[in-house]
């Protein structure tokens, strides 16, 4: 029984972490990372509220879900 209660906690606790979501600097970053390894020159990656981005591309989703990282070629 006790071993059930520790399971559930460690579950809860690791659901929690998963649903906060990463950092935006450091999503930015690892994105930002993959570009340059494709090669990818004359962009920018912006962090924004989420539903803010216009006329530019989502290509990840921070903060719990509160933030957006847009790209823009440019």
């Amino acid at each position: 029984m006790k071993k059930l209660i520790g399971v559930l906690a460690l579950s809860s606790l690791a659901g929690t972490a998963l649903a906060a979501g990463k950092p935006c600097d450091e999503l930015k970053a690892e994105i930002d990372a993959k570009l340059q390894a494709k090669g990818v020159s004359a962009y920018s990656l912006e962090v924004v509220d989420k539903g803010s981005a216009t006329d530019k591309q989502v290509v990840g989703s921070c903060e719990g879900g509160t933030k957006e990282i847009v790209y823009q070629r440019g």
